[in-house]
């Protein structure tokens, strides 16, 4: 056997070998905390010793009929080990390795220049594959201009495989292009900075040292969070909702207020870049030490889970709970349809009801459900049971089957861990029934409103994302979509000294919450030196007061966002603190006039 022969055969052994390790850990649950690393371990090694050996011996390997695509289809595969790890870890590092590998996937052509590859479906699915993987990391990394490129290449190798595979169905790679382009369009509308945590611009220097000297009787670490939502054609790309997709990047660090803007290899149409066409192999690892910040803390572990079933999600709850580190808190955020949902509404006005009867029906109905789950009867000294189970979110397609609700009840059995919830639904008020029902530990709620307020009301139909999740992950971007502001219409000026405004309202509230050391609920006073859990809170009373002043007053009730328990009174939505901030922000948007400011 000569020696190309030789390296040729150990080549194949190498990739059978990480072929195996990499099946282990496909499947291996994102979440949770039991250790899965000496699996990772070994997998990291065999691609590690896959890549060096075809490095080393590429001109061997390529006399014996080593086809480009074959080295771009290992790097790929690397790219989706670190990945994986990123969505099991929610370390960004990882994100960025497997971002320096795609791009390095792209800028060399393994697939498109690999000879044969116009003629062979199975190459040329592989490649779109990989673009939309490449999509997806592109996107959580908020590199627009990269999106924009890979989406025009995506397209144009889709119209390439229309030409040459007639015969093949070609109908989930059309979904896919469907789904980035609703994606972008949706959530590029207002990007006026990414979403995660600025060091620069979300810590505020004149409340930071009220924040520093806060005590309470307890602290909790912020350490991990569960995300998911479910609803029938909500904005999403591959497994990523809108929603959780919005959620998941507020609850990470921005290197050093970075935004990972590095700059763009330019196309190889222009000419501009390396020719990786010979023989290197060669990926720069350097890079990604360029694009990650030590000196940020860790991020939260984060579950995000995509249309899970009722009984997947609270066994990952479980798991979560069952792993929680001691005097830790856990953010579930849920975020779905309920028992009284608009499809409800919807079918009343479509079979002739009016809209304000239909409303106010629905309303009723709400909260004649909420009085029954909140109200204090007892049976010997008990609340009813069935309080927790009359209402429910629907985790499945129309919410007929019991199986796929999930009850306030449900939920109960995990208060014996620190819990924040985050309940996004037009049945979220059911939920209330949580406080005072907990098995050990008081749990912290947001709720959201049951029906969003829009200046223009087409747009609560436009299906992008909940009105309540932007408030809390983009406040000011929100409050202008509710105003019926275009992105096109805000003044990039307007836009910074309203965002000057919102930042010295928080720090504001920061001391006012701070101070409050008599007032301020030991649930609240337990997690508010945390700087993901505070923010939140600060966006909460944020939006919680501008919908007051821009709903209709005698409807207020289904417009207005909850929290339980209740924050301070100098924090409420008509409080002089609060008040002061929205009235300043409408003038300068110089839409004053469409609140009811007057009426307070």
């Amino acid at each position: 056997m000569s020696d190309n022969d030789l390296a040729f055969e150990t080549f194949r052994a190498l990739v059978e070998s990480a072929d195996r390790k990499f099946a282990r850990v496909r499947d291996v649950p994102a979440y949770g905390r039991v250790s899965q690393n000496h699996f990772y371990q070994k997998v990291f090694r065999a691609y590690t010793r896959l890549w060096k050996y075809q490095q080393e011996n590429r001109s061997k390997l390529v006399e014996c009929g080593l086809k480009r695509w074959e080295i771009g289809e290992i790097a790929s595969r690397i790219g989706q080990l670190y990945f994986g790890q990123y969505m099991r870890t929610s370390e960004c590092r990882y994100l960025v390795e497997a971002y320096v590998f795609y791009e390095a996937i792209l800028n060399r052509r393994y697939f498109e220049g690999s000879e044969g590859s116009p003629k062979d479906p199975g190459i040329r699915f592989k490649e779109l594959r990989f673009y939309a993987r490449f999509l997806l990391v592109s996107v959580i990394l908020n590199r627009t201009e990269m999106v924009k490129h890979l989406m025009d290449r995506f397209m144009a190798l889709l119209d390439d495989c229309k030409s040459n595979f007639r015969e093949t169905n070609l109908k989930e790679w059309r979904q896919v292009v469907q789904e980035i382009v609703r994606f972008t369009k949706a959530e590029n509308g207002f990007a006026i900075r990414p979403l995660r945590y600025c060091a620069t611009t979300d810590t505020h220097q004149a409340s930071l040292p009220y924040v520093a000297r806060f005590h309470a009787k307890r602290f909790l670490k912020f350490r991990d969070a569960l995300l998911t939502s479910y609803h029938r054609n909500e904005v999403k790309f591959a497994e990523l909702t809108l929603d959780t997709y919005r959620m998941m990047q507020c609850l990470e660090w921005e290197p050093s207020g970075s935004f990972y803007q590095k700059s763009i290899v330019k196309p190889i149409e222009n000419g501009d870049s390396i020719d990786h066409s010979g023989t290197s192999g060669l990926i720069n690892m350097n890079l990604a030490a360029d694009m990650t910040d030590p000196n940020v803390p860790p991020n939260p572990r984060k579950a995000v889970l995509y249309r899970p079933s009722v009984t997947h999600l609270i066994a990952v709850l479980a798991a979560i709970c069952e792993e929680l580190p001691p005097d830790s808190v856990v953010l579930v955020y849920l975020s779905a349809s309920g028992m009284a949902g608009y499809n409800n509404i919807h079918h009343l006005e479509n079979s002739g009801g009016s809209s304000k009867h239909s409303k106010h029906k629905v309303l009723s109905q709400s909260s004649q459900e909420q009085s029954s789950g909140s109200s204090d009867s007892q049976i010997n000294g008990k609340r009813e049971s069935n309080s927790y189970f009359d209402s429910y979110l629907w985790f499945g397609p129309k919410g007929i089957d019991g199986s796929n609700n999930l009850y306030p009840g449900d939920l109960i059995p995990f208060t014996r861990k620190p819990l924040f919830f985050i309940i996004d639904s037009d049945n979220s008020h059911a939920f209330k029934v949580l406080r005072g029902a907990e098995r050990g530990e008081k749990a912290a709620l947001f709720l959201s409103p049951l029906i969003p307020v829009f200046k223009n009301p087409s747009d609560a139909s436009l299906h992008n994302g909940s009105q309540f999740t932007f408030f809390l992950t983009a406040p000011l971007s929100a409050f202008c979509q509710m105003v019926g502001l275009s992105p096109s219409e805000v003044d990039k000026d307007v836009y910074d000294q309203a965002e000057n405004i919102l930042a010295n309202a928080f720090a504001e509230w920061e001391i006012i919450l701070c101070s409050s050391t008599t007032s301020l609920d030991l649930v609240w006073a337990q997690i508010i030196t945390d700087p993901f859990l505070r923010r939140l809170i600060l966006r909460f009373i944020f939006c919680r007061s501008a919908i007051s002043f821009y709903c209709p007053p005698e409807e207020s009730e289904q417009y207005m966002p909850l929290c339980l328990p209740h924050l301070p009174i100098p924090v409420a939505p008509g409080s002089v603190a609060v008040r002061t901030a929205v009235v300043q922000i409408a003038t300068q948007f110089e839409v004053a006039d469409s609140f009811h400011f007057s009426d307070t």
